[in-house]
């Protein structure tokens, strides 16, 4: 089954599947600045574009460019910023 995410009046959007590796959305992020929380451990996978993101406990923002990833705790929040589109696969643990 796909399911559709709409987020921060549709500025971000994502599709949801699960297979047998568990969760997964792959989705856009327009140009601006979010604030997510977590349920569950979340790999964020960078495919196109770039993110500034403010990760649990860190004070510097640090920047994700295509090919990159990077991992956020369950139950955490984290922030997110970018100038341009940005398309992401995110692995839910």
């Amino acid at each position: 089954m796909i399911t559709e995410n709409e987020y921060f009046d549709g500025n971000v959007k994502s599709l949801g599947y699960t297979t047998k590796e568990g969760k997964s959305t792959i989705g856009i992020i327009n140009p601006g600045e979010y604030e997510f929380g977590t349920a569950d451990q979340e790999i964020m996978h960078i495919i196109e574009g770039e993110l500034l993101a403010l990760l649990p406990e860190q004070t510097d923002w640090q920047l994700f460019k295509t090919g990159s990833h990077f991992e956020v705790p369950a139950n955490a929040s984290f922030k997110v910023k970018t100038d341009v589109q940005t398309a992401y696969l995110c692995q839910y643990r």
